[in-house]
Parts: C-alpha cells; sequence; structure tokens
C-alpha cells in the first residue's frame, strides 16, 4: 500500500507540474509547424508519412513512427489544433516519471524508486519536455520502459520481457536518430542474460529466439524507410553518405578531450539541474555527485544494485564517448535554441542512479565500504540520512524553484494564431508565398496556423529546403503568387549580416521590384519579425 500512494503521490505531482496552461506554455516554431502539418495531411488527406522530421545536421531525417505516435490524439480536431497533441505528449511525460520509479524500485527497494520518480517528476528538464511539441520528448518514455523491461527480464529470468524492451528500444531510435548510442545499452544486458544461462538449456533457446523476435521488431519499425528508399531511389541512404562523405556539418574548433568532457557533463547533469551554462557550480556539483554515487554503487557487495549500476554507469561513460564524437556541438551551447535533446534517452539512467545512490546513503551508518564489518563506523551514523536527505531535497528545490515559465518566451501557438489572422486580413484570398530569413530555417511556424485558416500558400520552405533544388522549387512556386509573406529571426543576425525589422528583409526582397514595400510589418514575438508584401503594391 505504501508503494501504491507513493506512486500515486508522484503521477499526481508530475500531472500537476505538466498539464496546466499547455496552450501557452510550449515554444512554437518551425519544427512545431512541420510537424503538425505532417500530422493534419495524414488525418485529412490520408498522406502517409515514410520519413520523421528532419535532422539538424543532414539532408536526412529521424523515424516516421513519431507521427504514427502523434496521429491519434490529433483525430478529434483533424489535426487543426496542436493542444490534444501537446497533452498527449505531457501524459507521456508523466508516465515517464511512473515507469523511472518502477525501475528504481525494481533494483534498489521502494526508497530508490521514490527518489528516482521523484527527481524526474520535479525536473526542469523534464517537464520542459512534456509540454511541448517535438520528435525528442518522447524518448524518456521509451527509453525507461526498455531499461525496465530489460532489467525486468534480467531479474527474473522471464525472457518475454525483452520484447517489451525491444518495443521501447524502437520507439526510441525512432523518435532521433542518435538515439541509435541506446542500443548497445539494452543489448549488452540482453547478452549478459544469454551468456549466464547454460549452453543448451531451455533458458538459452528461449533468449535466443526471443532475440530474434526483438531484431524483427526493430527491423518492422524501419519500414516506413524502406519502403521510401524503394520508391525514391535510396534517397535517405545517399543524404546520409553525402553527410558523412563531406565531413559532417558539425565541426568543432574543441578539441576531442574537452568535448568529451562537456557532453559528459551535459549528459548526467541535463535531467537534474538543466542547461549546464545556467546551472554552473550547482552542476559541478551534480556531476561529482552521479559519478561519485555510481562508483559507490559499482564497488559495493554482490547485488541487484551493484549489478545496476555498473550496467547504467557504464552506459553513461559509453553515451559520453558515442556522443561526444558523433555530435560535436555538445561542446557548444546557443541559448534560444534547444541543446539537450541528443542525450534525452540517458535520463532515466541518471534518475535511476541517483535514486540507488540516495537509498543507499540514507541506510547507510557511517561505515566505509569494506568486506569486514568488524572495522566499525568511522563517522556518524547520521551521516549517511543527512547526506542522502540534504541530496535529494537541493535537487528538488532547485528543480522547483526554476521551473519553466508558464507562458513560452515567443508566446507559443496562441502567438503564431494571432500573427497569421494579422497576416489573413492583408493578403485575403490570394496565393501567397512564406520565405525566411536565413533561408535555412523553416517558415512552417506560421504556415501551419495559416493553412488551418484556409489560406492559399503555394510556396512553404521547410527546414533543409535551402539548397539549389529547394531554391529552384521555391521560385517556381513564388510565379503564381501575388502575395509574400518574409518571416525573419534575428535570432540568426550574425548569418544574414542584417537586422530584422527592414534592413534584412529589404536585403531579401529589394524595394521597388515585383513585391514592392512591405504594406505591413511586425515584430509577432520577440526576434521574431513578420513582412507582408503584395504584388506590385509599392510600383
Amino acid at each position: 500500500m505504501r508503494d501504491v500512494l507513493a506512486l500515486g503521490g508522484l503521477l499526481v505531482l508530475a500531472a500537476v507540474l505538466r498539464l496546466p496552461n499547455l496552450a501557452t506554455r510550449g515554444t512554437w516554431d518551425g519544427d512545431q509547424g512541420h510537424d503538425m502539418l505532417v500530422v493534419r495531411a495524414l488525418l485529412r488527406d490520408g498522406t502517409v508519412p515514410l520519413l520523421g522530421p528532419p535532422t539538424s545536421i543532414g539532408d536526412f531525417h529521424h523515424g516516421a513512427l513519431y507521427y504514427y505516435l502523434l496521429a491519434p490524439s490529433a483525430i478529434p480536431s483533424g489535426g487543426d489544433s496542436p493542444l490534444a497533441v501537446v497533452t498527449f505528449i505531457a501524459l507521456a511525460g508523466v508516465v515517464a516519471v511512473g515507469v523511472t520509479w518502477w525501475l528504481g524500485r525494481a533494483i534498489g527497494g521502494s526508497l530508490a524508486g521514490f527518489v528516482a520518480g521523484l527527481l524526474m517528476a520535479v525536473s526542469i528538464a523534464a517537464v520542459d519536455e512534456s509540454t511541448f511539441l517535438w520528435n525528442p520528448n518522447l524518448i524518456q518514455l521509451g527509453a525507461a520502459v526498455a531499461l525496465a523491461a530489460a532489467w525486468r527480464a534480467w531479474s527474473t529470468g522471464r525472457a518475454r520481457w525483452w520484447l517489451l524492451a525491444a518495443v521501447g528500444t524502437a520507439v526510441t531510435i525512432q523518435l532521433h536518430v542518435l538515439a541509435l548510442v541506446f542500443v548497445p545499452i539494452v543489448a549488452a544486458l540482453l547478452v549478459a542474460d544469454i551468456r549466464r544461462a547454460a549452453p543448451g538449456s531451455e533458458q538459452r533457446r528461449a533468449l535466443l529466439g526471443v532475440t530474434a523476435a526483438c531484431l524483427v521488431i526493430l527491423a518492422i519499425s524501419y519500414l516506413p524507410l524502406v519502403a521510401n528508399e524503394l520508391t525514391t531511389d535510396f534517397s535517405e541512404s545517399r543524404a546520409v553518405w553525402d553527410y558523412l562523405a563531406g565531413g559532417g556539418r558539425e565541426a568543432s574548433d574543441v578539441n576531442p578531450i574537452a568535448r568529451l568532457v562537456i557532453a559528459g557533463l551535459r549528459i548526467v547533469t541535463w535531467p537534474l539541474v538543466g542547461l549546464v551554462v545556467d546551472a554552473g557550480a550547482v552542476a559541478i556539483l551534480a556531476a561529482a555527485a552521479v559519478i561519485g554515487l555510481t562508483i559507490w554503487l559499482a564497488r559495493g557487495p554482490a547485488s541487484a544494485v551493484r549489478t545496476a549500476s555498473r550496467w547504467l554507469g557504464l552506459g553513461l561513460l559509453w553515451s559520453t564517448i558515442a556522443l561526444g564524437i558523433a555530435a560535436p556541438s555538445l561542446a557548444s551551447v546557443v541559448r534560444g535554441l534547444p541543446n539537450d535533446h541528443y542525450h534525452a534517452f540517458a535520463d532515466p539512467m541518471v534518475f535511476t542512479l541517483v535514486g540507488l545512490g540516495a537509498a543507499r546513503l540514507y541506510w547507510w551508518r557511517g561505515r566505509l565500504p569494506s568486506r569486514r564489518p568488524e572495522e566499525g563506523p568511522i563517522l556518524p551514523s547520521w551521516t549517511g540520512p543527512a547526506t542522502a536527505v540534504v541530496l535529494v531535497v537541493g535537487l528538488v528545490a532547485w528543480n522547483l524553484s526554476h521551473l519553466p515559465p508558464g507562458t513560452a518566451p515567443d508566446g507559443g501557438f496562441p502567438a503564431a494564431q494571432a500573427a497569421a489572422a494579422r497576416i489573413g486580413v492583408t493578403i485575403g484570398d490570394q496565393p501567397t508565398a512564406l520565405r525566411s530569413i536565413p533561408p535555412f530555417k523553416s517558415t512552417e511556424a506560421y504556415a501551419y496556423p495559416l493553412v488551418v485558416d484556409g489560406r492559399r500558400l503555394v510556396s512553404i520552405p521547410a527546414q533543409g529546403q535551402d539548397n539549389e533544388a529547394g531554391e529552384a522549387q521555391r521560385q517556381r512556386a513564388e510565379q503564381g503568387a501575388t502575395a509574400l509573406v518574409v518571416i525573419c529571426d534575428d535570432l540568426f543576425e550574425t548569418v544574414t549580416g542584417a537586422a530584422c525589422g527592414g534592413p534584412a528583409e529589404d536585403q531579401e526582397v529589394p524595394p521597388g521590384g515585383r513585391f514592392g514595400s512591405a504594406v505591413d510589418r511586425w515584430e509577432a514575438s520577440p526576434g521574431r519579425w513578420i513582412s507582408v508584401y503584395l504584388a506590385d503594391a509599392g510600383t
């Protein structure tokens, strides 16, 4: 009964921190508009996406499973309202808290589970990831399910739990390409499970059969990608090859060792204290606590806790090395842009390790790790419990005092809706083209509400369409447009070389041309300017 009450309290706390004011809390930009346009087309036009959202590091994409997961929640509105979809994501964040509690409790008991679930419930990173529309925001749930099911399979000897672990892993890797780093973490425990079963035994045969089934589950998740490759002359494969052959777009001036240190710091501190540059010294303390507790647990007496700590600790080490190499952008932080989505799969691992460490500290009575209990305590008996309480209360207090604001800085979707309504007053039912400054930024943040309002859009440049083919396509589409909407983001002023609100727009649409001068211009949200042009209006 105590565990049931603890779980219920954690779920209520998680819901209270995630569900209120969802309409305004989440940021709204091109990624969100793109996702809703795809889901809307799926529901209204039957256009089944074979690829997921575009990546930010190349001309390839994440998995299409993301859209299939979102679609049911968008059915009531026909894809015309993102609120129900964001509510689904928020509820997934609440469920992730419960699954993480289950994982911690299964390994280290009630207290470990409670601390792991509590830290995830109040985490400013987890709360933020639960309140806006984005493909990495479902990763925490997928990874938590995979880890919990994998541990259940290992600890109970019931091979069928590996099937659920495979489903959680498939969801995780479909949501972000770099989550492939997560696969070896789950696979390592599966291999260990197979190795400990006697050769030729029924258990070994069952595990081998389940392993084959797991591979089938992972393969099924990639069927949409296979269909795309067979119908587009292997476009994704060629895009990945071009990216790798070109040395990637994420070159970094930071030396490899420093990149690994920074990547590791961000992986272990993001779920506990948020963005590392905002937390400062608190992030360093949190990292030291995670590393120290993990080593202490991994060197403890033989137990489930020691086994799990070694598994999860090595998983974090592997993630640090792999992402430090594969994602050099982790070495730098750009405020105003999402920064720590590459390693969202590691969040449940961090929460669980801290939960296990806090529980062991609480029951520790000052005795240093030793195989000879007769050495006796060397510190006061209250040292362990006091340290555990200070650690957990400190982390909870930090997060509760740094929760994301109730309204996103950009005003969220309501601000985009208001901007679309103002644009609509000017353009009416004219065929309209959209442009972005800089060109590599998507225009879909405003394209989506304009489409919902029934406007005739002939050109909607999306992320990754700033190449020659995309530019040619845009120019052809704009030939039939009699209205032009230019969206300028001053976050990229160093790239464009001119400020939004006039100079950058005049550079993009010279006065005296076909579209003349802007007939309306305003700052729709902080740093995001919209200019509306009508053909021949200024000539």
